[in-house]
């Protein structure tokens, strides 16, 4: 009911009724975590120390890019897809589409093609949109390192492109009403397939800048269009008061981390305070380790047998799947 009240303020109450319900988080059940694993398609290190298979597997894809392979990757490990898209290949390399062309409808091509995708994988898809977007490091964001940057990069703009992915690869029947609603245009299409898809909102628990434009908050779409609430952490930044500032300003969903690794070096200390936190804080519910992108990396578990060893202690038993 809080959703609808907040919506009811931003649009007119004739309009309001023409949107749709958040979709499903496809959650495990109630006390249950899912383990999952991003970066290379190579499970042999998470084997190791999960003692399973990953349940989840997230690629990393962008506007314009061919995403069949994120399907491909996740149905090889048998795990459920997770797809994060972002606007360009990398840090400093040329952005493809900004949040004000997203919410436009410039990016609608691909997006539609991706939510053919996502409505034919027959089974949940959990989509990270964007993610780290209070981080000065990605295209999207509304801060550069030395300051805000322009207009089409307002964190007003972000908002309006994350309901529109929201609403497009949600899919049924009524898109193109619920972007008229949102005062966003429409696709033209009609209906589209409904599809199972969960979207994962995913700031950094503190700005980068850390200013109060920047802010996890800022970015906040509304709770209608998020069906997890996420955060990324490393051992190289243990964040913790950060993070628990961050949980609690944000309840009602299921939590998970879309990324969490060791950096560098082995710390089983690091791990152990982890799980701790994990294991006090119910709503966490999925945990997906970024093993990088090649085999040596700062973050492959394959370097950190002490880690390995600790999470396979911390995952014993029923409740880590």
């Amino acid at each position: 009911m809080r959703a609808l009240r907040i919506l009811a303020i931003a649009l007119p109450v004739a309009l309001a009724a023409a949107v749709p319900a958040a979709a499903a988080p496809y959650a495990p059940p109630r006390g249950n975590v899912m383990l999952g694993l991003a970066g290379r398609p190579a499970d042999g290190a998470f084997r190791s120390a999960t003692g399973r298979a990953p349940a989840v597997f997230q690629s990393f894809t962008m506007f314009g890019q061919d995403p069949g392979y994120v399907f491909e990757r996740a149905a090889a490990l048998r795990a459920r897809p997770m797809v994060h898209i972002s606007t360009a290949a990398g840090n400093g390399l040329p952005e493809r589409i900004t949040p004000r062309a997203i919410a436009r409808g410039k990016g609608d091509g691909w997006l539609l093609g991706l939510q053919r995708r996502i409505a034919a994988a027959g089974g949940p898809v959990y989509v990270r949109p964007l993610g780290e977007m209070n981080a000065y490091w990605n295209a999207y964001s509304a801060y550069g390192a030395s300051g805000r940057r322009g207009a089409a990069h307002s964190t007003t703009w972000f908002k309006r492109a994350w309901r529109r992915m929201a609403v497009i690869l949600r899919g049924g029947p009524r898109v193109d009403a619920t972007l008229r609603a949102l005062r966003l245009p429409p696709t033209g299409r009609g209906a589209l397939p409904a599809a199972q898809v969960a979207l994962v909102w995913c700031p950094q628990v503190a700005g980068a800048p850390d200013v109060p434009g920047n802010a996890p908050r800022a970015y906040w779409p509304g709770s209608r269009w998020v069906d997890w609430i996420s955060t990324d952490f490393y051992s190289r930044f243990p964040n913790f008061s950060g993070l628990e500032r961050f949980y609690k300003a944000f309840p009602g969903k299921p939590f998970a981390f879309g990324e969490w690794a060791l950096w560098d070096r082995d710390d089983p200390a690091f791990v152990g305070r982890f799980f701790r936190w994990v294991a006090g804080h119910g709503r966490a519910r999925m945990l997906v380790y970024n093993q990088g992108s090649r085999p040596g990396g700062p973050f492959d578990l394959g370097r950190f047998p002490r880690s390995r060893a600790a999470i396979r202690a911390a995952t014993r038993g029923s409740r880590f799947g």
